[in-house]
């Protein structure tokens, strides 16, 4: 087996590399590194520069070094932005993704995983949120998500490709501090950026119907989310290779709420800073509480997260002093949207 990780040089895709590498499949880095960055690649692993929207170089590298499978992790993926730039975002998203889904047809590859988002469900008024759960995307970001769950279905059953969509939420920590999300878009690294500015952590609304009045949410670290795809990807192989062209789609979560206050009380003791919480008033559009059943995944594929939340915290903390010149610089447009 040989898998296309498209967006492999990115924060996630990096983490599914190496996974990959460490479960002995073989791979190919596709990505445009517009957000990427080409040193977290793996010494001797090939690496394309190139966009999913090209499709000379998907055709290219699917027939030049025979891939039998596809991981897409590329895309645009910050919640504000795309309210900006919709146009954009579908652009990139779907049509991206529509390029790609024809290349791998033509090519014959018979199994794709899809990188869904959490944000599909947009605000959900449940205590866990399973698959059957309805879903109301609330950003153009989220539209596209689920657009490209469609699509991926829908050509797997037109064209006999085993697909699976993964539904991410709340990602965060560090396998090894080069591979640390250094960019300032989520929750952890939003709070690190403010500690080295000497601020405390900007929590938006504690009067929310919570125990603390605080948001709760589901964090997976990204090393078990990287060991998701593995499972997920191996088991599309499977039945690729069976000629059973079934779609997946499971949620990766680790079924256990944390809020924001507790969040915030983890990474100051994570860290040993002090700085005291600054409340804001809510952002529209936050819900109370996105907890994901992790029931599905666990039965389907025999996967459960390992790291703790302090894992995460610690594990963040690591890459964030380490690669702390490389953070992005402060934006104050950025949003907490994680999923």
């Amino acid at each position: 087996m040989t898998f296309l990780i498209t967006g492999g040089a990115g924060y996630i895709g990096s983490h599914v590399v190496r996974a990959m590498l460490h479960a002995g499949e073989k791979v190919v880095v596709f990505d445009d590194l517009s957000t990427g960055n080409e040193n977290r690649v793996p010494e001797g692993v090939p690496l394309v520069t190139a966009s999913v929207l090209d499709r000379l170089a998907l055709d290219e590298v699917l027939r030049e070094h025979k891939i039998t499978g596809v991981v897409h992790l590329a895309g645009k993926k910050q919640v504000g932005e795309s309210v900006e730039k919709p146009l954009y975002y579908y652009h990139e998203n779907v049509q991206g993704l529509t390029v790609l889904l024809e290349a791998v047809a033509a090519a014959g590859v018979r199994n794709v995983l899809f990188s869904s988002s959490a944000s599909v469900y947009g605000m959900p008024d449940v205590d866990l949120v399973t698959e059957e759960t309805p879903c109301a995307p609330m950003s153009p970001y989220g539209e596209t998500k689920l657009a490209g769950e469609w699509l991926v279905r829908a050509a797997g059953k037109a064209h006999g490709i085993a697909t699976a969509c993964l539904r991410y939420f709340n990602v965060a920590g560090a396998a090894t501090p080069e591979l640390a999300d250094t960019g300032v878009f989520n929750l952890v690294p939003m709070v690190f950026e403010r500690y080295d500015a000497g601020e405390g952590a900007r929590i938006f609304g504690d009067d929310y119907p919570t125990p603390d009045g605080t948001c709760i949410r589901d964090y997976i670290h990204v090393e078990d989310l990287a060991d998701a795809h593995v499972v997920a990807a191996r088991r599309l192989a499977q039945w690729a290779a069976a000629g059973e062209y079934k779609d997946l789609t499971v949620n990766i979560g680790r079924g256990e709420g944390v809020s924001v206050k507790e969040m915030v009380e983890l990474l100051n003791e994570g860290t040993g800073h002090t700085h005291a919480p600054v409340v804001t008033p809510r952002r529209p559009g936050d819900p109370a509480k996105v907890v994901a059943s992790a029931d599905r995944i666990a039965t389907e594929l025999g996967w459960k997260a390992r790291h703790d939340v302090r894992d995460m915290v610690t594990s963040a903390w690591a890459g964030w002093e380490a690669n702390r010149t490389a953070a992005a610089p402060k934006d104050n447009h950025r949003d907490l949207h994680t999923v």
